[in-house]
Order: structure tokens, then sequence, then C-alpha cells
């Protein structure tokens, strides 16, 4: 019996192994936006305990992106070749140790290379649960599987905002790094013992079948007599795998253009993550009300749920640029409500919907663009020189502010972010108009075989 292994998981129901991969992936998600939006909730409290200036904060904000950067370019080439399993456990574990470590640091230099060396976890973690979960999703369900997924990161930061705002008035900032060490801690051993090779990269780099046969077995039983596997995908062949395979002829404009759109998407939500309580709290608003209206922010990503089925359903492309386009006229309106907090509660609540239902839904977009062979390459590559767009955003906020720009002006600069992230989903569709792997050569499947096991 051969057995072709998408087809196999697009033909039985999402096992509870398959939910388990899910949920261990979401969790992962949840505690890159936890500690990524820590820092920014805990910044007001570091210029009073350490009397520093505003303009000093930008290496510390930017130290984790730059690290997320750094770990998601190195992860992926390396998860194309040795697997994705191994790098998922380690990351976790890294950027659990270093965020410990952080909570315990007595200068702003500790603090900063603590924040890198988190940030070089983070950014492996979240590279390659994307991958993890496209790869174990059925192709009717992915995009939306994925974006679900990925909802983890807004629902991580809007907790880390909520438990900021409790936890340092009673225990101060530390504590709020210390739990978001505490936990990932944990979660590294649940995934040593539970979480799986990724079962479509054994079959396209030619594993042993039994190993690939024990992991079919628990998503359906029929795999029990499986001897053969295949795994075709329709793409053209290039003949290229990692990099060569994401630069190449047919993939180039749309990895570009992805590249573009994560970049600006990210200048927005960082400079805002980052910036908000800080730009609120000057605006007229009390402390803790500008800390609750931030948190807001975050919270909107839950609505890359209901992205993620219109991008099941319709052009990907388009939809996810639409989100920019809208996302980028709320952020303008939120510099009209200067001070006002009945006004800026809705603002900033539907400006965090689209923004982060657009770039949580770029996951899926990437990892759909992409066959095994660089898949791996070509969503940590996106979301590694997207990150790029995170420190860019803190500097620019950093650098608008030493200008004395107005909060209308802060708020119109980051908006026209948005424009550009649009325009570059655009013109992938116009290069590529179906803005998936199928659309390129799918009347050329390339099949990866294994090894026939023995009877």
């Amino acid at each position: 019996m051969t057995v072709d292994v998408q087809t196999f998981i697009n033909a039985h129901p999402f096992s509870r192994f398959q939910k388990l991969i899910f949920l261990m992936c979401f969790i992962i998600v949840l505690l890159d936006g936890f500690d990524t939006a820590a820092i920014g909730f805990i910044a007001p409290a570091l210029l009073t305990e350490w009397h520093i200036a505003k303009p000093a904060l930008a290496p510390v904000l930017s130290a984790a992106l730059l690290g997320i950067a750094f770990g998601a370019l190195a992860s992926g080439p390396l998860s194309d070749r040795i697997g994705r399993r191994a790098l998922i456990v380690g990351s976790v574990f890294l950027f659990g140790i270093a965020c410990l470590a952080s909570g315990i640091s007595t200068s702003i230099g500790q603090l900063t290379a603590l924040r890198f060396i988190t940030g070089v976890g983070l950014g492996a973690a979240m590279a390659n649960a994307v991958t993890m979960i496209d790869e174990y999703s059925p192709t009717a369900r992915r995009a939306t599987l994925t974006s679900l997924m990925c909802c983890g990161f807004p629902l991580g930061a809007a907790l880390g905002g909520l438990l900021s705002a409790w936890l340092i008035p009673h225990a101060g900032w530390r504590s709020v790094l210390i739990l978001g060490g505490v936990i990932p801690l944990l979660h590294s051993a649940l995934l040593l013992l539970k979480m799986p090779e990724s079962v479509r990269f054994m079959v396209a780099n030619r594993k042993p079948g039994a190993g690939i046969r024990a992991i079919l077995v628990r998503i359906a039983p029929e795999a029990a007599h499986a001897r053969e596997f295949t795994l075709t995908e329709s793409t053209s062949p290039t003949g290229f795998k990692g990099l060569g395979l994401v630069l190449s002829r047919p993939y180039l404009v749309g990895s570009l253009m992805l590249w573009v759109a994560a970049f600006m998407g990210l200048v927005i939500i960082y400079a805002s993550i980052n910036w908000m309580p800080i730009l609120l709290r000057d605006s007229g608003l009390s402390a803790k009300s500008a800390t609750l209206v931030s948190a807001l922010f975050p919270l909107g990503g839950v609505g890359a749920v209901a992205c993620g089925v219109l991008m099941d359903r319709f052009n990907a492309n388009l939809v996810i640029a639409g989100c920019y386009a809208l996302a980028a006229l709320s952020f303008f309106c939120i510099g009209q409500t200067m001070g006002n907090v009945v006004l800026l509660v809705p603002i900033v609540l539907l400006a965090g919907v689209l923004l982060n239902t657009a770039q949580a839904s770029m996951n899926a977009l990437a990892a759909a663009y992409y066959p095994t062979e660089g898949r791996g390459t070509g969503v940590a590559c996106m979301l590694g020189i997207g990150r790029f767009g995170g420190i860019a955003g803190s500097f620019l906020v950093t650098e608008l502010v030493r200008r004395q720009f107005t909060f209308a002006a802060v708020f119109a600069t980051i908006a026209a972010a948005g424009g550009l992230a649009c325009i570059g989903l655009l013109i992938k569709h116009l290069a590529r108009p179906h803005g998936s792997r199928a659309a390129i050569g799918a009347e050329t499947p390339v099949n990866h075989r294994t090894p026939r096991s023995p009877a």
C-alpha cells in the first residue's frame, strides 16, 4: 500500500494528535506575543527606576527584535535541513532561560543583551511553529488553522498588558519577565515529550518509512498497512531547496512583496506596542488608562480567524491587502482623538483587529506559497526580515518624539506603512494572481517517494 501523505491528511478528520500539535504551537505563539509586548508595558517603570530618558529605551525595545530577525533567518534554512522539531524544542528553552535572566538584570546593558538572546529563541520558535502547523493541516483548512494559531500572538500581547497592569504595581516590573521565562521552560519539557517531526518533511527528505507510518497511525489507523509514502506537491520543479528556491525566478517577486508587507506591518505593530502606552500617557491619559487602552490593540488580532476562513475561500492576497488599507485609515483616526478615551477605545480596538489580523494572516500566506523543500526558509525569511520592520518602527517613533512631532503627526506617519504593505500585496497578486503555490506550474507535480518498508 502506497500513501500520499497530504492526501491522507486531507481525507481524515482533524485528529486529537493534530489538535495536540496545534495546541503546542499555539502556546509558542502566545508566549511570543506575551514576551514581545511585555517590554513595552514595563517601559514606563524602567524610565522611573533607572532614571533614564525615553530615547535610551530604543536599544532595549529593539534588541529582542534584532534577535528575532537573526533567529528566524538562521533557523529557516536549518529547519529545511535537519527538521522542525529540534529547533522548536531548543528555541523555546532558549528564550525561556533568557527571559528569566532578564528579570534579574541590574543595568540597561545587561537587559539589552538578554533581550537579544530572548529574541533569537523567539524568532526560531515562531517560524518553525508556523511551518509545523501548516504541514499537519488539511489543504482546505490550512489558512484557517494557521491564522487561528497566529491569534496566539495578539492574545499573548493583550495578556501581557493586562497582567502587567496588575503585576507591576504589586510585584514590580521584574515579575513580568520572570513569569515570561518560567512558562516557556515548562512548555519546552512538554514539547520534548510530545512534539513529533513534520511528517511532510520526513517524506520530502526520504526518512525511514517506519517513522512516517508511526506518525500517520496517530492521525488514522489505516496508515498501519502502508509500506511506501509519497508527497505530491503542485509546484514547478526548480531543482532548488531552501534559500535558492525562495529566490528562484518563479518565487522571487512574491518573496520580495511578502517581505515588504511583513516589514511595513511590523513597523506599525511594534511602534504601537512599544510606544502607545507612553504616547497615550503624554496625551493626557493616566498611566493605568494608557496601559489598558493600549492592551486593546493586540487583543484585536483574534480577527485573524475570520481572515483565515476568507483566505481559504477567496484570493488571499486581496483579503490581506484590504485589511492593511483599512488599518492605515484607522491609525490615522487614532491621531485625531488625542486624550478622548470614549473615542480612543473603539478606534484602537478596530485598528488592532484590522492590523493584527492582516499581520497574523501573513504567516498562512507565506506557508502556502512555498513547497516543503523551501517552506521553512520562506516563512523564516519573511518573519526575519519583517522583524527589522519592528526595529525600524521603534526607532521611527523615537526619532519622531525627539523631533517633537504632535500626537496626530506620529500616528499619521505610522499609518503610511499600512498603505505600503497593501501596495506590496497588490503587486504580488498581479505577479501571481492566485497567490499560492498551485499557481506555479500546477500541471507538473513533484513527487517525493520514501524507500519501501519491509512487509
